[in-house]
């Protein structure tokens, strides 16, 4: 399985594509975290990192179906998937490399993130940031980074078609981040449904971990979501 995470590993990085990606999500989050005026933490009067983490969501929403999208699909396209069935592994372990593979380009894209929490809490000049809702509020971009990823290897595995790939995965993701939390808000279902509809899409758990308390609740549905998506992947391995 291992083997297979470095191969996803290596194979983001061999191009400029994998490079370019990651520039673009750390650019992206600095223009609108200091230099955008609507949206820059210098103009809040406060220490407060809330903008990031309301903003990320929505870029990695492209990124990790940007990582995703040759995962299999590629594999399909080159005709390297056969010779991967030639190796001593099984579907599970398969999926499951190019998934920590994929999550492991995520996580180091948000890495170097940190720095905007450094910087924001040297700026302060009475309090800081809150330590406890940032941890948190990374945690849950670590775990919508694990589910988005698990989507897009996921929508990789029904096409050979990369471009195919991102769009679905994107969709997707888009519609489990941002179409429950819509629908709840529908006329019909503000009769007490509205919660509960709002409960099934991954915005009202990301934001339940993002106030620093982190409940069993939200780490089984993220689990539950990422496991989903997998095994619907390992079933599309075996029928091919």
């Amino acid at each position: 399985m291992w083997m297979i995470c470095k191969k996803e590993w290596q194979q983001f990085f061999s191009s400029l594509t994998g490079y370019i990606a990651l520039v673009v999500f750390l650019l992206l989050n600095g223009l609108f975290l200091f230099v955008f005026p609507d949206t820059s933490i210098l103009d809040f009067g406060y220490a407060s990192l809330g903008s990031f983490f309301n903003l990320a969501p929505w870029i990695l929403l492209f990124l990790v179906p940007t990582i995703t999208m040759r995962s299999l699909s590629d594999e399909y396209r080159s005709g390297t998937f056969e010779l991967l069935k030639t190796l001593p592994l099984s579907s599970p372990q398969i999926v499951w490399g190019k998934f920590f593979g994929a999550l492991a380009i995520v996580v180091t894209a948000l890495l170097p993130t940190v720095i905007y929490a450094v910087s924001v809490q040297q700026l302060s000049a009475t309090g800081g940031i809150d330590i406890g809702a940032t941890l948190g509020s990374y945690l849950g971009l670590v775990f919508l980074g694990a589910v988005f990823t698990a989507v897009g290897i996921c929508a990789s595995s029904f096409t050979n078609n990369t471009v195919v790939a991102f769009i679905a995965g994107a969709f997707i993701c888009f519609l489990l981040y941002s179409g429950f939390d819509a629908t709840s808000k529908l006329p019909v279902f503000k009769a007490g449904a509205d919660y509960y509809i709002e409960m099934l899409g991954i915005n009202f758990h990301y934001r339940s971990i993002s106030r620093g308390v982190v409940d069993s609740r939200d780490l089984i549905y993220f689990l539950g979501i990422i496991v989903l998506f997998l095994l619907i992947t390992q079933r599309n391995l075996v029928k091919r």
